[in-house]
């Protein structure tokens, strides 16, 4: 059944800024490459961690809004696990009314 997602990975801080669109070019192009279809991507950049992970105090936020067959999570999953460059991820199925925020915090966005 396909359902709209939404994932946001944190990458380790020490890439580069060329290795970062590379690893986000991944991950976009893996999503497509398994029928998922894209909805929306917002750069968050480099940020302060609330806790250190793997002794890092910061890291760069990328979030990925996109429509997929719920089989697929599991395999994006395994993904970012195996990839050492990703330290933490989180990805969750959004009902309507998150989808409904979700669209109204870009329309305010794209007002500013």
């Amino acid at each position: 059944m396909i359902k709209q997602y939404e994932t946001v990975f944190i990458a380790t801080p020490v890439l580069s800024e060329a290795q970062m669109k590379e690893a986000v070019a991944k991950y976009t192009s893996f999503i497509k490459e398994n029928g998922g279809e894209i909805v929306y991507e917002e750069d968050w950049g480099l940020r302060q961690l609330a806790y250190p992970i793997q002794k890092k105090t910061s890291g760069f936020y990328y979030l990925i809004e996109f429509k997929a067959d719920s089989q697929f999570i599991d395999v994006l999953q395994t993904q970012y696990r195996r990839d050492e460059r990703i330290i933490r991820y989180l990805t969750f199925a959004m009902d309507k009314h998150a989808i409904a925020y979700a669209e109204k915090r870009r329309a305010n966005k794209q007002a500013k």
